[in-house]
């Protein structure tokens, strides 16, 4: 494999950007003003108290008896009362005892039981009297530096602080707060040392290959521009949860070689009007300053809804911004500047038209499910830092894996792992990975106490099912067979193709609702009742049959329609798009397939029930069979073996 030429040198991360302190921020400010505040709110208490003690002259406590000999010997010039509690002003001064200190104004107290006639003797002695209220209002200019005080000091703290925060983001005034909301939360990774390549990247050739082009103008522009190509602006990747579409985007930043701008959409969206469409300027201002880079938008839908549909509720004005100025930045993108948008959907059909038309995503690329190749391929990836045992079958395990997306197969690999981690062993074996194919299926293992006849019951009902899909041709294999409960299944009949299937006969599908079916005709056959276990085998048996008949015209009667409504704005709609009387022909339809389904699962059944009874007994005695034992208990030749995936050139 060529060596490729490496990527444009990096520019340096311009100040704000993810990966370096957030414009602005600086931990010392923050502590000293902190500081600054708790001094400020201890300056007004101590200016508080000496406002109090300065207003309050200074006085001496004397006792009540020497107050009353100070009033009979003409020394007390007036007092103030208030309640019990007396003040008042001396010709001399007095004091409390010896050897303390003396003032001209005193203060004492009227004890509750005195007796004596005060106010005669004061009048007698042409003292002053004045009485005062014992519960005096607070002054105006004490309760607004005590109450008001610490809350102007905060305000104005946070003023001065978002005055900062605008001088340093350049802006002015009250831009400051909006400006620090408007920041990108974009991650920024590091484009020197990438940890994503198209080495990681397996299943996907076909998408890989349409993405080498990006890859290539990043790393070599002039050689399309020079014949005055340019690069598409964005790049929209659209593909179920789980198939890689991040990974992608990453290993196109890590074979670059340059900066990888990775926000999530609902990210841009805040509780503020204006916030998001402040983001999205930011974050696009960032990857110019970082040019040539790449901006991924990760769960486009998010924000990109079309503006024309009805279903969207609340949040509009924020998410219609927010989308308006997207589609502004990306269309005043010059195609020489080398930021390219890469953004990711796994719902593509609700995305607005103005986001889809050439000159914002250009280039809309669909990211597949694996097939059995890519899920081999996708096993490699993930086992390479396991220790396979050697009865490991990669290739068995891709084929038993159908459906299984990139995600799906490295959490198979980590549970073998855990699982053969939890028996000591120092090898990851074949019954590790089905064992953890089962996990991920159908859920753990539950400990259930049942009895003999519930046990021999969920035989009957596994077994009708496994006989059915051996008995059948063209059935997909029987794999394995268990009445071991997990998650919300009493037992399990585990069948899967040989290899993907891409189109599906009407033959094919007919098997498929017979071998649903063989459950509840084993049942029926066997006991002549029917149980609940049936239950989820006749909700895929309604779905199959069902689209065979809105949705493939496999139904004499209906004819060569389409009249599934999914997918053409009717989902919110309270009329269907076609009458009554259809409905009730495609119901009647419906049930007249699942029948002749069901009373073709009895009669095979019925004309081989000495294998369903073998089939039980080695079921109930062993709870789990592989296909192997299957077939022996059975008797039924073997299918032939399914090819081998041929390796790549």
């Amino acid at each position: 494999m060529a060596t490729a030429s490496p990527g444009p040198a990096r520019r340096p991360t311009p100040t704000g950007t993810p990966g370096s302190n957030t414009v602005g921020y600086n931990p010392m400010r923050w502590r000293r003003f902190w500081l600054l505040i708790f001094g400020l709110l201890v300056l007004n208490i101590v200016i508080s108290s000496i406002i109090q003690s300065a207003s309050t002259p200074a006085s001496v406590t004397i006792p009540y008896n020497l107050f009353l000999d100070e009033i009979n010997a003409g020394n007390v010039i007036n007092i103030t009362a208030t309640g019990d509690s007396i003040t008042g002003t001396t010709r001399k001064a007095v004091s409390p005892g010896s050897g303390q200190p003396s003032a001209k104004n005193f203060l004492t107290q009227r004890p509750s039981f005195a007796s004596d006639n005060l106010e005669t003797t004061l009048i007698k002695n042409k003292v002053s009297i004045l009485a005062e209220n014992p519960n005096p209002p607070t002054p105006l200019w004490e309760t607004l530096l005590l109450w008001f005080g610490p809350t102007l000091l905060i305000v104005f703290g946070f003023i001065y602080l978002m005055r900062r925060s605008a001088a340093a983001l350049g802006g002015g005034g009250s831009g400051g707060l909006l400006g620090r909301f408007g920041q990108s939360g974009a991650r920024l990774y590091n484009a020197e040392r990438p940890d994503t390549t198209f080495a990681d990247v397996a299943g996907i050739d076909e998408v890989k290959a349409e993405l080498v082009e990006i890859v290539d103008f990043l790393k070599k522009p002039e050689k399309y521009q020079r014949l005055g190509g340019t690069i598409p602006k964005g790049v929209l990747l659209i593909g179920a949860p789980g198939t890689g579409k991040t990974l992608l985007a990453r290993a196109v930043a890590g074979e670059a070689g340059v900066p990888f701008f990775s926000i999530s959409a609902s990210e841009f969206i805040e509780a503020i009007v204006g916030v998001g469409a402040a983001r999205v300027r930011d974050l696009f201002q960032k990857a110019r300053a970082a040019a040539p880079a790449i901006v991924f938008i990760d769960e486009l839908d998010a924000i990109g809804r079309s503006r024309s549909t009805g279903a969207r509720l609340g949040g509009n004005e924020e998410q219609e911004q927010t989308l308006n100025q997207i589609l502004t930045e990306m269309d005043g993108f010059d195609t020489h500047t080398g930021v390219i948008v890469l953004a990711a959907t796994n719902r593509a059909d609700v995305l607005d038209a103005a986001l889809l038309r050439p000159g914002r995503f250009d280039r809309r690329v669909t990211v597949p499910f694996p097939d059995r190749r890519g899920r081999l391929e996708i096993l490699r990836i993930h086992t390479r830092h396991i220790p396979l045992g050697p009865d490991v079958d990669l290739d068995l395990i891709a084929s038993l894996s159908a459906g299984m997306v990139g995600a799906d197969l490295r959490n198979l690999a980590n549970e073998a792992a855990l699982a053969a981690a939890r028996r000591d062993a120092t090898t990851v074996s074949q019954a590790d990975f089905s064992d953890a194919l089962e996990k991920v299926e159908l859920g753990s293992e539950r400990k259930l106490s049942l009895t003999v006849l519930d046990r021999e019951k969920i035989a009957y009902h596994e077994s009708g099912h496994a006989l059915l899909g051996l008995l059948q041709p063209g059935a997909d294999p029987v794999r394995r067979v268990s009445i071991i409960p997990r998650g919300q299944s009493l037992g399990v009949t585990v069948q899967s193709p040989v290899d993907d299937r891409f189109s599906y006969g009407e033959d094919y599908l007919r098997g498929r609702i017979t071998g649903a079916l063989g459950g509840r005709a084993a049942e029926e056959l066997v006991y002549g009742v029917v149980t609940t276990g049936a239950e989820s085998d006749l909700r895929q048996v309604t779905v199959i049959a069902r689209q065979m008949v809105v949705k493939w015209g496999m139904s004499p009667k209906v004819g060569v329609l389409s009249l599934d409504d999914e997918g053409q704005g009717q989902s919110l709609s309270l009329t269907r798009p076609y009458s009554e009387e259809t409905a009730a022909l495609i119901d009647e339809e419906v049930r007249r397939i699942c029948e002749e389904c069901l009373r073709q699962a009895v009669a095979l059944l019925t004309s081989n029930r000495d294998k369903l009874d073998a089939l039980v007994h080695a079921l109930l005695e062993h709870d789990t069979l592989g296909e192997t034992e299957i077939l022996a208990v059975t008797g039924i030749a073997a299918p032939a073996p399914a090819p081998a995936i041929p390796q790549p050139r």
